[in-house]
């Protein structure tokens, strides 16, 4: 196989992939336009966007539990050990009965979660900083560090607020996406028209 078969071949690829995105231009728009509603719900209504996201996990756990019970009592039939399973099982769905009855209680656990994220990577660079000496580039590993342990310090004060902060941020993050998507399809019908005109 010769250097410009495969280069024909990959662009051959190439075209087919554009054609079929191009021929499904409608299923890109279709999600682009789903993550911008969930944007603007996020950022128009960041209570109800927490809530469905803690819906969602509880969802989750409470099904990761019942197929953890499930697989440890089939482990125990067979002769195998089921403790460990059943244990999983068990603590999986009492997290997800604690999501639906104090739906709070999860939301302040992750917020809680980004904060020991951010106070950790901080205090890192913060002692990366340090270590650099003189060398370029210390002022702004200490101001990102510093900016971090500020940013986990103020999630840990106020953990709702916090919380609102991280939706938005998830909200902002889906409209542009969504948006992204919705050029994108409209592009690609573009393509798909002058094709057919062709």
């Amino acid at each position: 196989m010769t250097a410009t078969h495969f280069v024909g071949g990959s662009s051959s690829r190439r075209e087919f992939l554009a054609a079929l995105l191009a021929r499904n231009w409608w299923a890109i728009g279709l999600r682009g336009a789903l993550a911008i509603a969930l944007g603007l719900i996020a950022l128009f209504h960041p209570r109800a966007a927490i809530l469905s996201l803690v819906i969602v996990f509880a969802v989750y756990a409470l099904a990761d539990g019942v197929c953890s019970l499930v697989g440890a009592v089939r482990a125990g039939q067979s002769g195998r050990r089921w403790g460990l399973l059943a244990f999983e099982g068990l603590i999986d769905i009492g997290v997800g009965v604690i999501a639906v009855l104090w739906p709070g209680i999860p939301v302040v656990a992750f917020v809680f979660l980004v904060a020991a994220w951010a106070v950790i990577t901080g205090a890192l660079e913060v002692a990366a900083a340090f270590r650099l000496g003189t060398q370029d580039g210390r002022g702004w590993l200490l101001v990102g560090g510093l900016v971090s342990l500020l940013f986990g310090a103020l999630l840990i004060v106020a953990p709702i607020f916090g919380a609102v902060v991280l939706t938005w941020w998830l909200g902002a993050y889906a409209l542009i996406f969504g948006v992204a998507l919705v050029v994108l399809a409209f592009k690609l019908k573009a393509m798909r028209d002058e094709g057919r005109a062709a």
